[in-house]
């Protein structure tokens, strides 16, 4: 499955004159990168040339499209059993189907093990991404309890497992 999300079409200043060029910008997003940020080139490139314009394609700083958020198995495990420690059995909706929900998150999963949860949700406040976005305050401290838990609940571990040296420097 792939998803593109147009955000921004800017071009020209005058209601009334077509302008010489505009930007176009957006999201992608996609379950597999192999040969996706191609495919979106030779698209674009394509369809200007069908109507007889120039591109350039950009994808920012980064060069790439940002990887998958994949949580790591041990981490999960952990992140499962401290949230029905911490809020209440079956707070954890459970192994979920893959779902195109972008985060900068999954960098740091690539460089470390690591487990990404998205936390709460409250219908009557709306959705997270939306214009009318409205931050529940009454989730603020099952989140907090949630990161302290697991912060402490790790250290923990990891100091009744560890032996001398086996640790991590960007830790």
């Amino acid at each position: 499955m792939q998803v593109v999300t147009v955000t921004r079409f800017q071009g020209g200043g005058a209601f009334n004159v077509i302008p010489d060029s505009v930007t176009i910008g957006g999201t992608f997003r996609c379950f597999s990168n192999e040969g996706f940020q191609r495919r979106i080139e030779e698209v674009i490139v394509v369809q200007a040339a069908v109507h007889w314009c120039g591109t350039a394609v950009d994808f920012g700083t980064r060069g790439s499209l940002l990887p998958r958020a994949v949580n790591s198995a041990g981490l999960h495990a952990h992140f499962v059993a401290v949230a029905e420690e911490t809020l209440r059995a079956g707070a954890v909706l459970g192994d979920m189907e893959p779902n195109m929900g972008s985060e900068d998150f999954a960098s740091f999963g690539e460089a470390v093990p690591s487990a990404y949860f998205v936390g709460s949700r409250n219908e009557a406040v709306g959705a997270v991404h939306d214009p009318h976005f409205f931050v529940d305050d009454g989730a603020l401290p099952y989140g907090a309890a949630m990161h302290a838990n697991l912060s402490m609940g790790y250290l923990r571990r990891r100091a009744e497992s560890s032996a001398p040296g086996d640790s991590r420097d960007e830790l």
